[in-house]
């Protein structure tokens, strides 16, 4: 008898913790907040299932307790069509939890409370997760919150992130989080780490507390060595530095105006956006106006992943002149993206 086909390999593999979430059921403070529904959230995770969701074939490597939460997690991000064989579970130590409020993270409204100390997801090293185990796809994602959780994890990141023959490309955001640094390595850490990878992610806001300077020059200066720099500039547009023969190709793409709803995951879903356009060879204004696509579908729902847009629509939109793309706006609460009926985008 003939053995079945194996598995196709994945085309991204993302490593790091996610944690089950619980989101307010009304506006408030936490402690006025009566009840909350439970999803599920972290940085690694959502890129994997965002870019199941687009029809990538993703990984999610990680650690979660073997209790029902670590259940609910791996459900979940199988139910996103995510590849979850390389999970493993941790008698000892718990799955992460946090709550939060409803208010934009910029604010001072804003709050959210982690309980991941000790968690499962804090054990892993590179004893726990061999590199076997995530290195057989196309894109290797991380981002700085893992560096964040245990020395363990920090040395897992540079495992990851060393030299080798055929290393995926490895894509670095630096997300970083200001609380969950205690050792005030953050700075450095982080800037090693994305001088290690070879696509890089971050917001200028994040760049400027770190390294004092969120100009996006000064910052490529800081980080030559990835082939693709992504500068997040607010409401600025998004720049792009990529490495050409005698120097840099520089690419800018506004983000289109959009009735934000939460602000929670934007900057996984633009990831993702990006990194799906990457796989498909797309040139780099189409992979800044994917990402803002899959940032603006986030940004207008209320939890940490949203459903991306249909890959047809999206192309179309990413394919508009500049005046029209400049008259993008996007927002909640109209048919389904892609759909004839559409207004969720619509120009003006």
């Amino acid at each position: 008898m003939a053995e079945p086909p194996a598995e196709a390999a994945p085309e991204v593999v993302c490593v790091g913790e996610s944690l089950v979430t619980f989101l307010p059921s009304v506006p408030g403070r936490l402690a006025d907040v009566p009840a909350f529904t439970r999803a599920i959230g972290g940085a690694e995770s959502n890129v994997a299932c965002t870019l199941a969701a687009a029809g990538h074939r993703a990984r999610w490597v990680g650690r979660v307790g073997a209790d029902g939460f670590g259940d609910h997690l791996l459900a979940a991000l199988a139910a996103y069509g995510v590849d979850t064989g390389a999970v493993r579970r941790d008698p000892h130590r718990p799955t992460g939890v946090y709550f939060r409020t409803d208010a934009d993270r910029a604010t001072d409204a804003h709050e959210a409370v982690y309980y991941r100390t000790g968690s499962a997801a804090s054990a892993m090293s590179p004893a726990t997760v061999p590199y076997e185990t995530v290195a057989d796809g196309r894109i290797l994602h991380l981002t700085g919150i893992t560096a964040a959780l245990s020395a363990d994890c920090r040395a897992l990141l540079y495992e990851l992130t060393a030299p080798r023959p055929g290393r995926p490309l490895v894509s670095f955001d630096v997300n970083h989080r200001p609380g969950l640094w205690r050792d005030g390595r953050a700075a450095e850490v982080l800037l090693d780490l994305a001088n290690r990878a070879d696509l890089v992610f971050v917001g200028a806001d994040e760049a400027k507390a770190l390294w004092t300077t969120g100009d996006p020059a000064a910052l490529r200066a800081l980080l030559p060595e990835p082939a693709v720099l992504v500068v997040k500039n607010g409401e600025r547009p998004t720049v792009a530095f990529t490495r050409a023969d005698g120097g840099d190709t520089v690419t800018a793409v506004p983000a289109p105006r959009v009735d934000v709803v939460s602000t929670v995951g934007a900057g996984d879903a633009f990831a993702a956006g990006f990194l799906s356009a990457t796989l498909r060879g797309l040139g780099m204004r189409a992979r800044l106006r994917h990402g803002h696509l899959m940032a603006a579908a986030a940004l207008t729902a209320p939890g940490d992943l949203a459903a991306p847009p249909r890959r047809a629509h999206a192309d179309r939109l990413a394919a508009l002149d500049a005046g029209a793309w400049g008259r993008l706006h996007l927002g909640p609460g109209r048919p389904p993206a892609g759909t004839e009926a559409d207004e969720e985008v619509r120009t003006r």
